[in-house]
């Protein structure tokens, strides 16, 4: 009984580290994937809800960001505005 608990201790943390890390490296692929010259032209900027079946979102699309109501029956375009410049980070 005690062989089993010491196992535990020392395997269930080292599973715990060995999951953690290969999310950590999934994100960091998919991040890498993203960018370059194929890098997508569709972008999510921010994203509102506004009920559990309502929602706001702001898209990028080919410099241009256009405001969408998302709910079950579909999406709707609200406005439209040429794309606002990122400031760049300090």
């Amino acid at each position: 009984m005690l062989w089993y608990l010491l196992k535990l201790l020392v395997l269930l943390p080292l599973v715990g580290l060995l999951a953690w890390g290969c999310l950590l490296a999934t994100r960091r692929i998919q991040e890498r994937a993203g960018r370059g010259p194929g890098s997508r032209s569709l972008r999510v900027v921010e994203t509102l809800m506004l009920s559990p079946t309502q929602r706001l979102a702001v898209i990028a699309f080919h410099d241009r960001e256009i405001l969408v109501a998302a709910t079950r029956q579909g999406l709707t375009r609200l406005a439209e505005a040429p794309a606002r410049r990122e400031s760049p980070e300090p």
